[in-house]
């Protein structure tokens, strides 16, 4: 009998054409995000603590100004709308795997009709003087990593011996999970991080490339 396919996608530089979140940082430039982001990536700090660092220093007074450029900046990679499509043609589960925050991934995905349900990211309240980021999706047991949203933590509520478990990534934060599934669609930084474990995966460009890869392969 045929496992059940299921797809744990990301977002930030996956659906999204940018990072959304170093494009934030980047735009309203509060001082000190880019040494934050630097202990990020040669983790002396986790990804959970540094995100949060990085957003307390955004004023909540500022809350329009910053949710309308996070969804107005964004661009979605090509053949998305085709690929969510293509799923539910193929009763494909498709879950959204993200480190990204709710207050712009939200409105973006909602064109697409994917219930919120299948929505994993991180959440934020706007009630102090800064953001203040939620952790809803934090790691198990088994990951000590403090990813904040953690997708491995996701990936195993998926029983191997039942699904056929598929991600689609760009970064450090989906290089846990890729470790854990059967397929590893990547670019960016996951297919320098896959090249250097010789990690097998499929590069990337549009949301096509996935569709055409998965139509060639028979569902294990």
């Amino acid at each position: 009998m045929s496992k059940e396919r299921i797809i744990f996608c990301d977002f930030d530089g996956t659906i999204t054409v940018n990072d959304n979140i170093v494009a934030i940082m980047k735009h309203f430039n509060p001082a000190g995000w880019e040494a934050i982001v630097e202990r990020i990536l040669d983790k002396s700090i986790s990804i959970r603590q540094g995100v949060g660092e990085m957003f307390a220093l955004l004023p909540t007074s500022r809350k329009d100004e910053i949710v309308e450029y996070a969804i107005n900046n964004a661009v979605i990679r090509d053949g998305f709308k085709e690929f969510v499509d293509y799923c539910k043609e193929q009763n494909i589960q498709l879950l959204i795997t993200s480190g990204g925050i709710d207050f712009f991934i939200y409105p973006l995905l909602k064109p697409f009709a994917i219930p919120s349900e299948h929505i994993y990211c991180n959440a934020s309240t706007f009630e102090g003087d800064t953001i203040e980021i939620l952790w809803p999706n934090r790691c198990d047991e088994h990951c000590t990593t403090d990813c904040g949203m953690c997708k491995t933590s996701i990936i195993r509520s998926y029983d191997a011996n039942q699904f056929e478990r598929i991600i689609i990534g760009d970064s450090i934060t989906d290089f846990e999970g890729a470790k854990l599934v059967d397929t590893i669609f990547a670019r960016s930084h996951l297919i320098e991080m896959c090249k250097q474990l010789d990690y097998p995966y499929h590069p990337f460009d549009t949301f096509f490339d996935i569709m055409k890869q998965l139509e060639a392969e028979p569902v294990v």
